[in-house]
């Protein structure tokens, strides 16, 4: 019996040596994802509803990049500072441009970012110190350019790569006159230093992957044939397109583009032998606009800046109307959703203007006066309804991700084939029968043109006046602030 018992004993010893064993062997436990959330995300409300872009991760963009053959026959968003915000540019996708342009960021601005994803709007933020440099979001990457201001290859390079993974092309500005630009070489200042300008293109097209396009934005400059020696010099760097805004470095906003010198420009690159788009940009009104220009330049696309900041929506056959009602709202819930900065979203609310039909003058000054005093997006809660801004986006979304080609063509009977088979494409009257359309007299000049400019016109007709001639002051370098109702001049 004490045989038994100690026999028993011991199978009972063994069993749970084995067992350990067994346990000591077991491979270790994976440990659960690290999720670094983003601290506004520790405000928001729980709700029922997955996040969109969670809901429809499977749905991927056909357009997985771009090639040079999406540069013709489209309609951009220009590049803007401020006015060329995300949720602008998302508008201006929803309502049918074919490219849209970031606003410029310097290259050395962007290099000591932090890249911060939102996780719950899937907002990517390039952070400085104290505000957000960039701003994008992954349904608006196939089609959207970065721009770049830059008078060094290497941070070009830099820069570009920093944002590589987040954007399909990179454009450098060699057009913008504005100060804070030229003052360090970029820009304008560009179109004076040819050989700095080509090899940050080729330094770009070198070290960027294929996938990813490289694009120049440029002036006129005085001479036309200046201007072709500087487009041949660009063109033979490996860009994927160029831009042509048809005003020269020292030319006002308010006089009417040179699109008529942009014709001989093409032919021109046509004449090289080498397929590169070129993109006109210049007093552009909206699509049905934009087959004039391309009619009149030759030009592959359009790109269009003042009609797109006053109304995004100008992309679309039929713009709305009476944005105080049928956009402002929506683009304010837009906004807040997707953690639009405050000041920026009043900026460009304040730029918006149209057509009006039910809503008058007064109630649209109004509407402004009342936002732009505004010190947040909660004190405007009447105006927008519910703050829930996630029906908008979602909206917005699945519309630029149901896009279909829209080309701009100016053969008139391909447009009216195009318009039995699409009803995206144009309604209403043609654009032939309309007087020319000069640029709003309303923007600040940043450079204004003086007799020392370094690519001044040679005669005196460009030289300022002096007010007790002309009647009128002069704009300058720092205007002075306007009435806070600039907006209701229609």
């Amino acid at each position: 019996m004490d045989q038994f018992v100690q026999t028993t004993s011991s199978l009972v010893v063994m069993n749970l040596k084995l067992t350990h064993l067994r346990y000591l062997r077991r491979p270790p436990p994976s440990r659960p994802a690290v999720l670094t959330l983003h601290p506004r995300s520790m405000t928001r409300t729980a709700s029922s509803s997955p996040p969109p872009d969670n809901e429809r991760a499977a749905k991927r963009p056909k357009l997985d990049h771009l090639t040079s053959d999406l540069f013709k026959n489209g309609v951009f968003l220009a590049p803007m500072v401020r006015s060329g915000a995300l949720p602008t540019r998302l508008m201006a996708l929803k309502h049918g441009a074919s490219l849209v342009w970031g606003p410029e960021v310097v290259d050395k601005a962007i290099l000591h970012a932090e890249r911060v994803v939102d996780p719950v709007t899937g907002v990517v933020s390039y952070n400085g110190k104290t505000r957000a440099i960039f701003t994008t979001h992954p349904i608006e990457k196939p089609y959207l350019i970065y721009q770049i201001g830059s008078a060094s290859p290497e941070l070009a390079v830099q820069a570009a790569k920093t944002v590589a993974q987040d954007v399909s092309g990179v454009d450098l500005n060699c057009g913008c006159p504005k100060p804070f630009s030229t003052h360090a070489g970029m820009g304008a200042a560009l179109l004076t230093n040819p050989d700095l300008l080509c090899d940050i293109l080729t330094s770009l097209r070198k070290e960027l992957p294929s996938h990813i396009t490289v694009s120049a934005k440029i002036r006129l400059l005085p001479s036309q044939e200046d201007t072709k020696r500087l487009v041949e010099r660009i063109v033979r760097t490996g860009v994927s397109a160029l831009t042509v805004h048809c005003r020269t470095r020292n030319m006002r906003p308010r006089e009417a583009a040179l699109i008529e010198r942009l014709r001989e420009i093409v032919e021109f690159v046509e004449g090289l032998g080498i397929d590169i788009p070129v993109v006109a940009n210049g007093d552009c009104q909206g699509w049905e606009d934009a087959k004039r220009v391309k009619r009149v330049t030759g030009a592959s696309s359009v790109m269009i800046a003042t009609a797109a900041e006053a109304n995004p929506s100008c992309f679309a056959s039929t713009p709305l109307q009476d944005i105080e009602t049928t956009m402002i709202p929506s683009y304010l819930r837009l906004c807040k959703y997707i953690d639009n900065h405050w000041a920026l979203t009043k900026f460009c609310i304040s730029q918006f203007r149209s057509e009006r039909r039910e809503v008058t003058k007064e109630e649209a000054n109004k509407l402004k006066a009342r936002i732009i005093k505004a010190k947040s997006f909660d004190e405007l809660t009447d105006l927008v309804g519910s703050w829930s801004g996630e029906a908008d986006f979602a909206e917005t979304a699945d519309i630029i991700r149901s896009r279909r080609p829209r080309p701009l063509l100016v053969d008139s009977e391909t447009e009216k084939v195009l318009q039995r088979t699409s009803p995206a494409s144009g309604e209403g009257d043609s654009s032939d029968d309309r007087p020319p359309i000069a640029t709003p007299p309303d923007r600040p000049n940043p450079e204004p043109p003086t007799s020392r400019a370094p690519l001044g016109p040679s005669w005196d007709a460009r030289i300022p006046q002096p007010a007790i001639i002309t009647g009128s002051d002069m704009l300058t370098p720092t205007p002075t602030p306007k009435p806070i109702f600039p907006f209701g001049s229609q």
